[in-house]
């Protein structure tokens, strides 16, 4: 879902529900991190020292299965790899995480 398609739905609560979504103009030219992370690996560090080139670190996740991407550090979304052209690799998100904004 983009902001765009959020229209005038309540944002919050008080001053701020009902407020449009172009309100957030501002903000729009703010840069944030994006990252796909393909899978994670736990090791000591005396394993750690023993990797060299050609060395294959073992991720928690299958081929095929969904990757996790974070927008400065916070899970949003999970996504597939697709190649883009002969040389870069994307994401296509295929569902969006619902964030539990307590945390």
């Amino acid at each position: 879902m983009s902001l765009d398609e959020l229209g005038t739905e309540p944002a919050g609560t008080g001053a701020e529900a009902g407020r449009p979504v172009r309100d957030l103009e501002a903000v729009y030219e703010i840069p944030v991190t994006v990252s796909a992370v393909l899978g994670k690996s736990t090791m000591q560090v005396s394993q750690l020292l023993k990797l060299g080139r050609g060395a294959v670190v073992e991720l928690d996740r299958k081929i095929g299965e969904a990757i996790d991407i974070y927008v400065n550090n916070r899970l949003i979304a999970r996504g597939e790899v697709v190649m883009v052209d002969d040389h870069r690799l994307g994401v296509t998100m295929t569902e969006i995480v619902k964030s539990d904004r307590s945390s």
